[in-house]
């Protein structure tokens, strides 16, 4: 009888031990990419522009001083030059949030954001704040692609 309680005591411990190591090990591989700087990450504000794990790239936000065509337009041309670092383009996108501190402006110059999506739109939530990161900012967009496996 002790001897069947020793091994099941020695079975559950390194059971625990094995389930304990491995859980210590669960390290994703991050791909990262920040405007073609050699860190590939912005150590003073604390951000990485992309980050590509598995085949999802999750977009950092590109921001815009006016919420006007040309404004829209110079976002979503950096959004495109984030999605190209890993090969892929707008028909990638599968969620899109948006922050601006002009709804209407917005929705009044649409157009310039949806020629980017060529009729292929993601899942999107917009939403009107007070202020962005960038005090000046007025529009900030960010973006999760999935890639082809």
């Amino acid at each position: 009888m002790k001897k069947k309680f020793y091994s099941i005591i020695t079975f559950v411990f390194f059971s625990f031990l094995v389930t304990n190591i491995a859980a210590q090990n669960n390290n994703i591989k991050k791909e990262k990419w920040h405007w073609d700087n050699a860190l590939k990450q912005d150590t003073s504000a604390g951000y990485v522009q992309v980050v590509k794990v598995d085949n999802v790239l999750y977009i950092s936000g590109a921001v815009a001083r006016d919420v006007t065509p040309e404004g829209i337009t110079r976002v979503y041309q950096s959004l495109e030059r984030s999605l190209k670092s890993f090969g892929a383009t707008f028909q990638n996108v599968v969620k899109e949030n948006l922050f601006t501190t002009d709804i209407e402006a917005m929705k009044k110059y649409n157009d310039a954001r949806k020629a980017f999506y060529k009729g292929d739109f993601p899942a999107a939530t917009w939403t009107q704040i007070t202020r962005l990161f960038m005090a000046d900012a007025k529009l900030e967009v960010e973006l999760i692609a999935h890639l082809p496996k």
